[in-house]
């Protein structure tokens, strides 16, 4: 038997995606990062498709995942081309570096490792790609530095710098009352002011408007593992939304867009999932 939450997430997809499976497949995906099988099972109950139908979609398409996959991916390249070169070595050492096999995905959802038959670049072999970074005339000994790196960098985010964090304006998803507060900057950038509770506190909350940042202020600390209500300090309404986040499943906290769109940010203390619709 499925939960609520899924039932609903399913629900609001095909509200809004007018029932095309398709859609709502990808939009599962981007929630959870693959295609659990309560979901395709609760797909086909609302569609009123047979599950075959369902799973033959999610199959056919190489763009679908039926197992988790990481934040991280790493493809190698085994193409005759590769291969000849130490394409086997590559993948053997990503293996050892990551404690996984190819195809599989670290325990803490960190990495999946990958290979292809051929990526049409075989003049600069072997080839390794890395969350979308092309690596050419790829050396063995390199895993290791690449992995290092990515785990180095994660801890981490400049601001100034990263194209993917931007600034967004808020309202509640109620009364469309602006959540922006001029006066309170975190990050050089108005905050965003919302109420929660939790355990037994009830105070003021401010998150960085920054999407792609995590920095908060509060009244109170609010101890790591933690889930939070969410309220306007306006009309007083919980900013409960229909999706469930993407990395630990807790129903998320939905905001308005200014201008159209809405922002969804786990409440979950010391998670980072968050997802933006436009």
């Amino acid at each position: 038997m499925v939960s609520e939450e899924v039932s609903k997430l399913v629900d609001s997809l095909i509200q809004k995606y007018d029932g095309h499976l398709i859609s709502v497949l990808e939009n599962i995906q981007l929630f959870c990062n693959y295609l659990p099988s309560d979901y395709l099972r609760e797909v086909s109950k609302q569609l009123e498709l047979p599950l075959r139908d369902v799973y033959g979609a999610a199959t056919f398409y190489k763009t679908f995942y039926l197992n988790p996959r990481g934040k991280h991916i790493c493809t190698v390249c085994l193409g005759t081309a590769c291969h000849v070169r130490g394409g086997n070595f590559i993948i053997e050492e990503f293996e050892r570096q990551l404690h996984i096999k190819r195809g599989k995905t670290t325990e803490d959802n960190n990495f999946t490792l990958e290979t292809v038959n051929c990526m049409g670049a075989c003049a600069v072999g072997p080839i390794v790609i890395v969350d979308g970074t092309y690596y050419s005339y790829f050396k063995t000994l390199e895993a290791r530095k690449i992995i290092r790196t990515i785990l180095k960098e994660s801890e981490k985010v400049d601001i100034t710098k990263d194209k993917r964090i931007f600034p967004v304006k808020v309202n509640c998803p109620k009364c469309y009352h602006s959540l922006m507060d001029n006066e309170y900057l975190i990050d050089g950038h108005p905050s965003v002011k919302v109420t929660i509770s939790f355990l037994d506190k009830h105070g003021w909350y401010r998150l960085s408007c920054l999407y792609g940042v995590y920095n908060v202020e509060s009244e109170y600390e609010r101890p790591h593992g933690v889930v939070a209500n969410y309220f306007c300090p306006h009309c007083h309404a919980e900013m409960l939304g229909t999706f469930l986040c993407p990395l630990c499943t807790t129903q998320m906290v939905s905001l308005v867009l200014t201008g159209g769109g809405s922002v969804h940010v786990c409440p979950m203390r010391g998670c980072k999932g968050h997802l933006l619709d436009v």
